[in-house]
């Protein structure tokens, strides 16, 4: 829907014309922020999906607090390279996927396409999966079910879009409370011990092999494909700049945004590691899947912890699930120009979910695929978005700085490293990393 359909009586209509208000300077303060909120607050869902869910319960189950400092690291890389997705969309009024077919050959534009598509899949898998889980223990529901309720209650979701990118929004910022406020609960249930909390958090540690393993689980699931592309769809052309200093002070509040929602990713992250390190990592260390971590937090903290626990894997699931498919349109339309009715978008992504249930696949290994799949995928966005946001062709005086574009550079190929170390740990190949044989 186009900026001139929107009546100025709708909620996306009063915020663009509140937006207009603060690049006029006729607002300040923190109402000036609000019109700018939104995207990165979407984006922000991909750094708490049920995969996040699953490694960071067995992180805190076998080694405590231990690996506190690796998701502190892993949010900081994130914010980084969602600031960077945001900053084109801002400033090119394209997405990240629309300027790869502006700017790359063809051929390899297809190649980034289908792999792109493979992502929104498998992504879609794991999110969905992490919804079906919460049904089936909550409701005792088959979880094929649950699968097919969680397609049903997205997709209701997604049809919010037609009335612009605000309604949305909202949807997705109450889930982003509802987890929050879940955690906190769980803190409060279960405190942690705040001396290890603090520590770790901070002060880098392994302790062997295991260790490592899961610390590059942790870093390599954690910049995710289809997060890079839509942050950028989500923030083109969204609140329109007449010049080159509204677009610096949409960036100003765009990075402000990004900090800010993704710090809170960063601290539910830390939540979910600092629960299972305070209830199960003393007799119970051997917690991994989703299921066991329910069924052992019941008995140990009565049946109100476990209920707040899937209640908070709910709401991951469904707007995670949401989120997906928003960037499966993005990855089909601005990758090969093509629009698909939302329906058939939604049944696209639905269908290796089901059929991988329907086989009766653990549901476990299943988001362990899920994740082998994403790590496979993430240098394409990775590598586009480096490229493109550091070319003045492209970016005009908004090219990244050359101390930014060596950071970015590091981080992205110490991530790729790591997602290539899992892959090959995952597939069995044994790699050691010096000093912890």
């Amino acid at each position: 829907m186009g900026e001139a359909m929107i009546s100025k009586r709708t909620t996306t209509g009063r915020t663009i014309a509140a937006g207009r208000e603060v690049l006029a300077g006729r607002r300040r303060g923190l109402r000036a922020m609000l019109p700018f909120a939104g995207p990165a607050v979407i984006a922000s869902i991909a750094y708490m999906d049920p995969g996040n869910f699953a490694t960071n319960i067995q992180g805190g189950a076998q080694f405590g607090y231990l690996l506190l400092w690796v998701v502190v690291l892993a949010n900081l890389v994130a914010m980084l390279f969602q600031a960077l997705s945001a900053k084109i969309g801002i400033v090119t009024g394209q997405s990240l996927a629309g300027l790869c077919r502006r700017h790359f050959p063809r051929p390899v534009v297809l190649a980034m396409w289908v792999v792109s598509e493979i992502a929104a899949m498998a992504t879609d898998l794991a999110e969905s999966l992490g919804a079906a889980i919460g049904l089936s223990l909550l409701f005792g529901l088959p979880l094929l079910v649950g699968l097919l309720i969680t397609f049903a209650a997205t997709y209701l979701m997604l049809v919010l879009q037609g009335g612009g990118f605000r309604p949305i929004e909202l949807v997705i910022s109450a889930f982003v409370g509802a987890i929050g406020l879940c955690y906190l609960i769980e803190l409060i249930i279960a405190p942690p011990n705040w001396h290890e909390f603090a520590f770790h958090s901070v002060v880098p540690q392994l302790a062997g092999p295991d260790s490592v393993t899961l610390a590059v689980g942790i870093i390599g699931a954690t910049v995710m494909p289809h997060a890079i592309y839509l942050h950028s769809s989500l923030t083109q052309d969204r609140m329109p700049a007449a010049s080159d200093a509204d677009r610096r002070r949409i960036l100003g509040y765009s990075n402000r945004e990004v900090l800010l929602a993704l710090g809170v990713a960063g601290l539910i992250n830390m939540a979910m590691l600092a629960m299972a390190a305070r209830v199960f990592h003393e007799g119970h260390a051997d917690v991994a899947a989703i299921e066991t971590a329910y069924h052992t937090l019941v008995p140990l903290l009565g049946i109100g912890a476990g209920a707040v626990f899937m209640v908070s894997l709910l709401a991951s699931g469904f707007s995670s699930s949401v989120v997906g498919t928003m960037a499966g349109q993005v990855i089909m339309q601005d990758f090969v120009g093509v629009r698909i009715p939302l329906w058939v978008r939604r049944l696209a992504t639905m269908v290796p979910a089901v059929v991988i249930v329907a086989m009766g696949v653990d549901s476990t290994q299943a988001l362990v695929l899920s994740q082998v799949v994403l790590s496979l995928v993430l240098p394409v966005p990775m590598i586009a978005l480096l490229m493109l946001s550091g070319r003045r062709d492209v970016m005009g005086v908004f090219a990244n700085r050359r101390a930014t574009q060596v950071f970015a550079i590091l981080a992205a190929g110490a991530v790729l490293v790591l997602n290539l170390i899992l892959l090959l740990q995952t597939a069995g190949i044994p790699v050691n990393v010096p000093g912890f044989d």
